[in-house]
C-alpha cells in the first residue's frame, strides 16, 4: 500500500501551522513535499509481505558453495545436524510508532535450515521490508524471526537487533549513549545452550 503523498503534504502544512511558523515561509514552502517523499521511503514496508522477500530457496545437502559464503560442510551429506547460518552487522533504520522518531541499529541473524537455504542477501531484504514501517524493536525482531522460521521452515532462528532511539536520546532523557538490546527465538536456537555459541560470536559486536 503506498503512501498517500497528498495527505502527508497536507498534515506537514497544517502541523508547521499548528507549531506557529508560517508553512508559506520560503524555508518552508517545500517541507511538506520533503517529507512526504522521506515517509514514502520511511514507510514502503506497510501492508508488504516479508515472505515474499526470500525468493528463491535451496536445497540444503552436499557441498553448497559461491552465495551463501563458503561450503555448508560435512555435516549435511553425513546426516548430521545442520550447522546454523549467521549473518552478523546488518544495519537497518526504522521509525518507532510512539513519537514517530527513528531508530537505527544493527541486526545479527542466524538460522539453522531444515532442507532449505536462502540467498544470504535476501536476510537484510526482509529486515528491510519490515523495519520500513511504524514500528517497535521488540516487534521488529520478532517479526524477523516468524518470517524466517516459517518461510524457510527452518528447525531454529535467532535475532539479536541492537539499536539508538530517537525518543531515547533526542528528548527526555537525551542518553544519547544508550542502546537497546533485543533477543527474538525459534524452534532449537530458543534453547540456550543451543544458542550460546552464537551469542558469543555476536557478543564482541554487540559490546563493541
Amino acid at each position: 500500500m503506498a503512501v498517500d503523498r497528498g495527505r502527508v503534504e497536507a498534515a506537514v502544512y497544517e502541523l508547521i501551522a499548528a507549531l506557529g511558523e508560517d508553512p508559506s515561509r520560503a524555508e518552508l514552502e517545500s517541507t511538506p513535499r520533503r517529507v512526504a517523499e522521506a515517509y514514502s521511503e520511511f514507510f514502503s514496508g506497510v501492508g508488504v509481505d516479508a515472505r515474499d522477500q526470500l525468493g528463491e530457496t535451496y536445497p540444503f545437502g552436499g557441498d553448497i558453495d559461491g552465495g551463501f559464503g563458503g561450503s555448508v560442510g560435512p555435516g549435511a551429506a553425513s546426516g548430521a545436524s545442520p550447522e546454523p547460518v549467521l549473518v552478523k552487522g546488518l544495519s537497518f533504520r526504522s521509525v518507532c510508532e510512539h513519537h514517530l522518531l527513528p531508530f537505527r541499529g544493527t541486526a545479527h541473524v542466524a538460522y539453522v535450515p531444515r532442507d532449505r537455504l536462502v540467498g544470504l542477501g535476501r536476510i537484510p531484504a526482509v529486515i528491510e521490508v519490515l523495519a520500513n514501517r511504524p514500528q517497535l524493536q521488540e516487534r521488529l525482531g520478532e517479526q524477523i524471526a516468524s518470517t524466517l522460521s516459517e518461510g524457510l521452515d527452518a528447525r531454529g532462528v535467532l535475532v539479536v537487533l541492537e539499536a539508538a532511539h530517537g525518543c531515547v536520546t533526542l528528548r527526555g532523557p537525551q542518553q544519547v549513549a544508550s542502546t537497546t538490546v533485543t533477543v527474538a527465538s525459534r524452534g532449537s536456537l530458543s534453547e540456550p545452550a543451543a544458542r550460546a555459541e552464537l551469542m558469543g560470536l555476536i557478543g564482541a559486536e554487540v559490546s563493541s
